[in-house]
């Protein structure tokens, strides 16, 4: 009887033993760096211009009153004309966005008396109403400035050349991207001796152009030529980075 209970010890002894040099091994299997496949990463860069069709343009109606009541009734009756032209001379209500309203009280600050400063005085109200407009057809661009001034609008005058549809010009930089990666992968592998493998990962980074911003100050009517303002579009550039992993044939 004793003897077959050391018997049963002993094998159960043995199987945890066995159990923690089994886990001990593969423990130790897990920790060892496995084999790195070998890659080489490349990257391309590729452009495409595209002359704008469209631009977007800013223009602001400011005035002043004595009172905040005569100053929006001044503002709103000069941008009421603004509007009627602007829709007279084709532009789409769904061009016409209303990006900015504001009214500012204007301050006098006397000077110290004594080491005493009185509290600015009120002595009016600025209103200024901004018009974000998508201009469609760029030949009518100057013309439409140059009515806007003389109805009535004293500020703005920033343009953002842009294009409606830049997928084909986006679409010609990515392809110029993949070629231009693609004969830089070719190349080193060439030069190191070994063979260009399959694809693993592709990643692109495509930049919109910086807008065109021609800037100009608008005072008053009486500052503008009698013809239309003189405008340039240029062209907007498109470009787009891609990012190429391949795998290594020894």
């Amino acid at each position: 009887m004793r003897l077959a209970l050391s018997s049963s010890r002993l094998v159960l002894a043995t199987l945890f033993a066995g159990a923690i040099a089994a886990a001990a091994a593969s423990q130790v299997s897990a920790q060892e760096p496995r084999s790195r496949e070998p890659v080489i990463s490349v990257s391309g860069e590729g452009e495409a211009s595209l002359a704008p069709d469209m631009a977007i343009l800013t223009l602001s109606v400011v005035r002043n009153g004595k009172t905040a009541e005569a100053a929006l009734s001044a503002n709103s009756a000069a941008m009421k004309e603004v509007l009627a032209a602007l829709k007279t001379d084709g532009i789409a209500d769904r061009d016409i966005q209303t990006s900015n309203f504001s009214i500012y009280p204007q301050y006098r600050h006397s000077e110290p008396k004594n080491g005493i400063i009185d509290p600015p005085e009120i002595i009016g109200y600025e209103v200024a109403n901004t018009l974000t407009l998508r201009v469609r057809d760029l030949q009518a661009l100057g013309g439409l400035i140059d009515r806007s001034v003389k109805l009535g609008v004293n500020q703005g005058g920033q343009i953002d050349f842009t294009n409606d549809d830049p997928d084909k010009a986006v679409t010609e930089a990515r392809k110029a991207a993949i070629a231009e990666a693609l004969a830089k992968a070719k190349t080193l592998t060439e030069a190191a001796g070994v063979r260009l493998g399959r694809i693993i990962e592709i990643s692109e980074n495509a930049i919109r152009p910086m807008p065109q911003q021609p800037m100009m100050r608008m005072a008053a009517a009486k500052d503008m030529a009698a013809e239309a303002v003189p405008i340039a579009s240029g062209e907007n550039t498109y470009r787009v980075t891609v990012n190429m992993t391949f795998a290594l044939e020894q």
